[in-house]
């Protein structure tokens, strides 16, 4: 497939430009990342994603398709050659959209937080918790999900593994950051062993962020926040 056929509008820092890519690589599909500039957009950006204005926009045919989540599912379901990306089962299928759900809405606010702003010790204390108790309850859906194999999809990357494994360079950065560990073997085994399959899948493994230069893309944003006009 030509790469003129899909783009993926994006920044390879950013966590939810990294389930595009991900889902992408699964599939084997050629594409051409656009480099987007996250303080000024490009009216490409803007043409595309009117509504919420900001990356992951995926291009297929000239037609976008936006938001990290529904681009996945876009995948999966257009490129049906490839290893099936959601579960097949619908319990399995709506499991992996409720957890996936919950880490978007729940559970990922509280990482940007601690990523993202400069908040007090007490503050960002009890925003760790809420990461740790996230990840309490991830690790106790782990085998309840995995089909016995070493992902929450089973013996391959599927739908929740991608909606997570985008986050761990996040975890990374607050780990790094605040010296302490998140992902702990004898809190969290499961999900321990499961970043260590998940980055080193081929459709991941070069995706990853380093950790200097993510932190260095938080720093960005940051940026962009605090030149945002107070009202």
């Amino acid at each position: 497939m030509s790469t003129t056929e899909v783009k993926v509008l994006g920044s390879t820092g950013s966590p939810f430009v990294m389930r595009a890519v991900i889902a992408l690589n699964i599939k084997s599909v050629d594409y051409e990342l656009l480099e987007q500039n996250l303080v000024v957009k490009s009216e490409l950006l803007l043409k595309s994603n009117p509504i919420y204005k900001k990356i992951p926009v995926l291009i297929h045919a000239d037609k976008p398709i936006c938001e990290s989540l529904v681009i996945v599912q876009y995948i999966d379901e257009v490129w049906t050659c490839g290893p099936s990306i959601l579960p097949s089962d619908p319990y399995d299928r709506a499991i992996a959209r409720f957890w996936a759900a919950y880490l978007d809405d729940k559970w990922f606010p509280s990482v940007r937080v601690i990523v993202l702003t400069a908040e007090g010790d007490e503050v960002k204390k009890e925003t760790l918790q809420q990461v740790a108790t996230g990840l309490e309850l991830l690790e106790d859906a782990f085998p309840k999900c995995n089909k016995d194999g070493n992902f929450f999809g089973g013996e391959r990357i599927g739908y929740l593994d991608i909606a997570l494994g985008c986050f761990l360079p996040c975890l990374r950065v607050i780990e790094k950051v605040h010296n302490l560990k998140l992902l702990d073997e004898a809190k969290t085994p499961n999900l321990c062993k499961w970043a260590e399959s998940f980055c080193s899948d081929a459709a991941v493994k070069d995706v990853i962020p380093e950790t200097d230069k993510l932190i260095e893309f938080a720093k960005v944003l940051i940026a962009k926040i605090k030149a945002r006009p107070s009202n």
